[in-house]
């Protein structure tokens, strides 16, 4: 195992903790605005997205970090059922945002950890960050917006998903420069943070959570 069992438990520790943190961060979000349920849920959905550099600075192996990811995934599927954490899960809609973002941090970790951390780490920040800065500002700013599927789609929220893919494409660029890994010129992170932006607004039900980080980190070994 790479790094060996001390190393692994330090990643395990790190990143356990900061998932702790978030928690209760989320709970106290929600205690303080019960009005703003959606708060509490984009915290979470944006902090998670610090869970895959953690791993990648860590050295996290496979066989620990894809089993995490899956059991991560079914506890979500089982909060998605009974409430156990209303913090994360209740906004007042049918969502299965929360269960596709585990299921797609799953495959991504299935698909390319531990040879390709970059594109894991693209996958998972552009959804992090840009779908959770753009469901945070979206209803919070005025703009002129629009519907699609039903799903209401603003000028604010969309800038702020495209803008915030293509800087969280940058960093992960600059990241994979430092650790000497391949990664994709300026020109496709541009086109790949607008193929993002794209099936964030004809997603349905949060399965956006699941198309826009699959085809990111997928796009992102293509073209390193």
């Amino acid at each position: 195992m790479a790094g060996g069992w001390p190393q692994q438990l330090v990643g395990v520790a790190a990143v356990a903790g900061w998932l702790t943190l978030l928690a209760i961060a989320a709970r106290e979000v929600r205690r303080r605005w019960n009005g703003q349920r959606e708060w509490s849920r984009k915290l979470v959905h944006i902090g998670t997205g610090a869970v895959v550099p953690i791993a990648w600075v860590c050295g996290i192996d496979r066989l620990i970090a894809v089993p995490a990811a899956g059991a991560i995934t079914l506890v979500a599927a089982f909060n998605h059922r009974f409430r156990l954490l209303p913090a994360i899960e209740d906004v007042g809609r049918t969502s299965y945002g929360t269960i596709a973002y585990g299921a797609s941090i799953t495959l991504l970790l299935l698909l390319f950890w531990p040879q390709h951390p970059a594109a894991v780490a693209a996958g998972v920040l552009v959804m992090a960050v840009g779908d959770g800065l753009a469901g945070l500002l979206g209803p919070l700013l005025a703009s002129p917006s629009w519907r699609i599927w039903g799903q209401r789609k603003s000028i604010v929220g969309t800038g702020a998903m495209a803008l915030a893919s293509l800087a969280m494409l940058l960093l992960v660029r600059q990241l994979a420069v430092a650790a000497d890994l391949p990664h994709p010129g300026p020109v496709t992170l541009l086109a790949i943070a607008t193929l993002a932006v794209a099936l964030e607004q004809v997603a349905v039900m949060g399965l956006d959570n699941f198309t826009v980080p699959l085809a990111t980190g997928w796009l992102w070994q293509q073209f390193s």
